[in-house]
């Protein structure tokens, strides 16, 4: 009991780093799904000039530095950046040194796992029933919506909580790109770092870290009932 009143026990801005890690990696993930779902699509099924350079592309963050990645955006979304400057002007969006720049920099850095489950899923679907749908006369919106999408939901569950997952232990980009600022950018591995920067913050850091932990299991935990329930009720359909 006393153990579990230790963990809950956090000071405001420990409260605060846990909620914008969950809202960074929820914004994520969501605004990540239907690019990502599109992009999945197109690379297992598309047959075009330029496959592979879009395939290299989507998977670029797996394989760079984060710290690039972060340096990368501040160039392009800082306030001089081309796209950050054009943002701001028009539309009064602003992503440098904000807590929308650490959940852009989080759903890049995810991006490729979600696309790499869904694509998965989408090759694992027998091409037979759509042509079979379409011969019936479904045109292919129809046919996506009532065939694919529905087999290939547990690879978008899988995608999600994946995404999910990665944004939450995002550091490297994130803090390169909008700085360490509690209550605006200090996420989870941003607040752990900074425990380790100061003398007496092993007792936070390790607080946080198992916060951590428990809120990663959960996701992947839930992922898994979450994807056996749709392929229970494909199979009973």
């Amino acid at each position: 009991m006393q153990s579990l009143q230790w963990l809950l026990d956090l000071t405001p801005d420990e409260w605060a780093a846990v909620r914008l890690s969950i809202r960074v990696s929820t914004v994520a993930m969501i605004f990540s799904l239907p690019l990502g779902i599109a992009v999945a699509l197109l690379l297992a099924r598309g047959r075009f000039w330029g496959k592979s350079v879009l395939n290299g592309i989507v998977h670029l963050p797996l394989i760079l530095p984060p710290v690039v990645t972060g340096y990368l955006l501040l160039l392009t979304f800082g306030r001089r950046g081309p796209a950050g400057a054009f943002l701001e002007q028009y539309y009064g969006i602003v992503f440098s040194f904000r807590w929308t720049g650490a959940a852009l920099a989080c759903a890049i850095m995810a991006f490729p796992l979600m696309v790499r489950a869904i694509r998965l899923s989408v090759e694992a679907v027998d091409r037979k029933l759509e042509t079979a749908a379409g011969t019936l006369g479904a045109n292919p919106v129809w046919v996506f919506a009532t065939i694919t999408l529905p087999l290939i939901l547990p690879g978008i569950i899988a995608g999600m909580i994946l995404c999910f997952a990665k944004a939450m232990g995002e550091f490297g980009a994130t803090i390169t790109f909008v700085s360490n600022i509690p209550g605006e950018t200090q996420t989870l591995p941003s607040a752990i770092y900074t425990f380790t920067q100061i003398p007496g913050g092993n007792s936070g850091a390790m607080r946080l870290t198992i916060i951590s932990i428990i809120i990663a299991m959960t996701a992947l935990i839930a992922s898994e009932v979450l994807a056996r329930r749709a392929a229970r009720r494909l199979a009973i359909e």
